[in-house]
């Protein structure tokens, strides 16, 4: 049986248009985007199913599209496959040496290894 996911707002439905208006305003809040040098990034090994390994990058701060941008410049540097979501970028493989070079060259300075 499955459980029942409560929303954090007590309102179930409202045909205010200002009230949705304000929800989606609310939902739709952007990071400031901050300059390559001022970011830290940390990069992380993590072992999946099968012993499959992936390099997560941890700490980007900026919008959405910034970040898929950097994760799709990084996918076709190291020619693999991945994803960016939820803050973090998602590469196939091992590649957190690579990664460390290619993102300073992009300008980016404090990068570290973590983890794995």
């Amino acid at each position: 049986m499955a459980k029942n996911k409560r929303s954090s707002s007590p309102i179930v439905f409202s045909t205010d248009l200002d009230f949705i208006r304000r929800q989606a305003a609310q939902e739709e809040v952007s990071l400031p985007e901050l300059a390559p040098q001022q970011q830290v990034l940390r990069l992380w090994l993590e072992r999946g199913k099968g012993g499959k390994e992936a390099t997560v990058i941890r700490g980007f701060v900026g919008s959405q599209e910034a970040l898929e941008e950097l994760a799709r410049w990084l996918k076709n540097k190291c020619a693999v496959g991945g994803s960016a979501k939820n803050g973090e970028i998602i590469l196939q493989g091992n590649h957190r040496d690579r990664v460390m070079v290619l993102l300073q060259e992009r300008g980016y300075k404090n990068i570290k290894k973590a983890g794995g």
